[in-house]
């Protein structure tokens, strides 16, 4: 894509370090960003406005320019996602430095490698769903299972039981036996 009939947009995201939040900005103004968005947010937060302003400013033949991948995309499946977002729209993505810095993502080229990334991402993805229901299910052969432990214990149940047949209201026993009413009606449905 042709980046020189549209603007070249910054975005930086640092946490609370001033140096960092410094060096992208440099980075960025020296790269010719016209307008540059920052969030102050750990890259775990998913509540990034200026992300979300950055995009939304960002116009058909612009370039949205980032210092490094970790500051715009969470995870491979995220950058793919975006980039493929981007470009949708006629817009370009550039990265100054790490990885991907020499891979133009708006030519053939760096399409192709983008989507390799993105391919090894979807495949990591599905070990770790094969891994993660391989280990449930050992664990649930050897009786262990996940998930909260139960609240409603069989002393409890006949409790509640009893207190229901003698007329007392669902509220006041599930106050009783100390669990909530949604709890209380779970059991009783259960107990049938």
């Amino acid at each position: 894509m042709n980046t020189t009939t549209g603007h070249l947009i910054g975005y930086a995201r640092v946490s609370t370090d001033d140096q960092e939040a410094q060096l992208q900005h440099d980075a960025l103004n020296e790269a010719g960003c016209a307008r540059i968005f920052t969030d102050k947010a750990s890259g775990k937060n998913t509540d990034r406005p200026e992300l979300a302003a950055a995009l939304d400013y960002l116009r058909p033949g612009d370039t949205l320019c980032v210092w490094k991948l970790d500051r715009f995309a969470r995870s491979l499946i995220d950058l793919v996602t975006m980039v493929d977002g981007l470009a949708a729209r006629g817009i370009g993505f550039k990265v100054l430095t790490g990885a991907l810095a020499s891979i133009d993502p708006n030519t053939p080229d760096g399409r192709l490698m983008l989507q390799v990334v993105g391919a090894m991402a979807e495949f990591e993805r599905s070990l770790i769903k094969d891994r993660t229901r391989a280990g449930l299910e050992a664990a649930k052969a050897q009786g262990r299972t996940g998930g909260r432990p139960t609240v409603m214990d069989a002393d409890k149940l006949a409790a509640a039981k009893a207190r229901r047949a003698k007329g007392e209201s669902v509220t006041a026993v599930a106050k009783a036996v100390g669990v909530s009413r949604a709890t209380l009606y779970r059991a009783l449905a259960e107990a049938e």
